[in-house]
């Protein structure tokens, strides 16, 4: 089945634009749906997101109407500005992961 990325980023955009109250008890909350369906969307754009940690949007770079997320991952962080009717722009971060190794 063939989803059309436009209506996908649509719905996404959609999804994380509702309230927070919005849900019943016992559902993921606003902050676990973000995460999963942001993770989802740059996948399908070709990054790689292994168990996606969680997903902040970024107030100091966004707006209201225009949502920019870092999303944090157990392989990486991307900063991810969601445009509805448009592919996601996708931008890798550098982590600042600590090695085990000296």
């Amino acid at each position: 089945m063939n989803i059309n990325p436009i209506l996908l980023v649509s719905a996404v955009a959609g999804a994380l634009a509702l309230p927070a109250s919005v849900g019943n008890a016992g559902a993921p909350s606003l902050d676990e749906k973000s995460k999963n369906i942001i993770a989802v969307q740059i996948r399908r754009q070709g990054f790689a997101c292994t168990n996606p940690q969680k997903a902040e949007r970024d107030q100091t770079i966004g707006n209201p109407d225009d949502p920019i997320w870092t999303l944090t991952c157990e392989n990486a962080v991307y900063r991810v500005h969601l445009i509805p009717n448009q592919a996601a722009k996708v931008e890798r971060l550098v982590s600042e992961q600590k090695s085990d190794q000296p």
